[in-house]
C-alpha cells in the first residue's frame, strides 16, 4: 500500500489513481478550511458542511483533471467551493440560518455581545448585498487571507483586475456601512 503523505500535488496524482487514502489524507488537510470558506460565503453552516461534502466528492469525481502546472490544488478547491456557495446562493428560498435568531444572552457581558453581534449582522447583511463576485473577493482576501494573486487564481483573473474588484467590492460595503448608520 503506497503511503498516503505527502504534498498536495503528490496527493492528487494518487487520488487521480483511485487512491482512497491519498484523498482521505488531502480531505483531513483542507477539510476545516473548506467548510469555514463556504460558511463565509452562505452564512449557513448546515449549507457550508453540504458544500465542502459536495467538494470533495467532485475532488474525488474529476482527480484526472486537475493540472498542477495551472493551478495550485487550494486553489482548485476553493474555485470549486466558491461555485458551488455562488450556486447554492442564488437558489430560490434560501434564507440564511441566522435570520431564525438566537436565544437572549443573559451573561453579565451580554450587552457587548449583542452590539458586536449586531455589528457582525450588519456586516453580512452588506456583504450578503454584494455582487457574487465582489462579495468572493472580500471573502478570499479579507476573510481567509488569500494573497492578492492566490484571490485572483481562485476567480480565474489577473491580480490588477482583481484590485479593481477588490476596491469596487470595499467602496461597496464602507457604503453600505454608513448609510446604515445614519438614522
Amino acid at each position: 500500500m503506497i503511503e498516503a503523505s505527502g504534498t498536495d500535488d503528490e496527493l492528487m496524482a494518487r487520488v487521480a489513481g483511485g487512491d482512497a487514502a491519498a484523498f482521505d489524507r488531502l480531505a483531513a488537510r483542507h477539510m476545516r478550511r473548506t467548510v469555514a470558506l463556504a460558511q463565509r460565503m452562505t452564512g449557513n453552516p448546515s449549507d457550508a458542511d453540504e458544500i465542502a461534502q459536495e467538494a470533495f466528492l467532485r475532488v474525488w469525481q474529476h482527480a484526472g483533471r486537475w493540472d498542477g502546472g495551472r493551478a495550485s490544488f487550494t486553489t482548485w478547491l476553493y474555485r470549486i467551493v466558491m461555485n458551488l456557495a455562488i450556486d447554492r446562493g442564488r437558489r430560490p428560498g434560501w434564507s440564511p440560518l441566522e435570520e431564525a435568531g438566537d436565544p437572549p444572552d443573559e451573561s453579565p457581558d451580554a450587552l457587548a455581545r449583542i452590539a458586536e453581534r449586531q455589528t457582525a449582522e450588519r456586516v453580512n447583511r452588506a456583504l450578503a448585498a454584494l455582487p457574487d463576485r465582489q462579495r468572493a473577493a472580500v471573502v478570499l482576501f479579507h476573510q481567509e487571507g488569500l494573497s492578492l494573486r492566490q484571490a485572483a487564481e481562485v476567480l480565474s483573473m489577473s491580480e490588477t483586475a482583481f484590485a479593481s474588484l477588490l476596491a469596487r467590492a470595499r467602496s461597496a460595503l464602507k457604503s453600505a456601512l454608513t448609510s446604515a448608520d445614519v438614522p
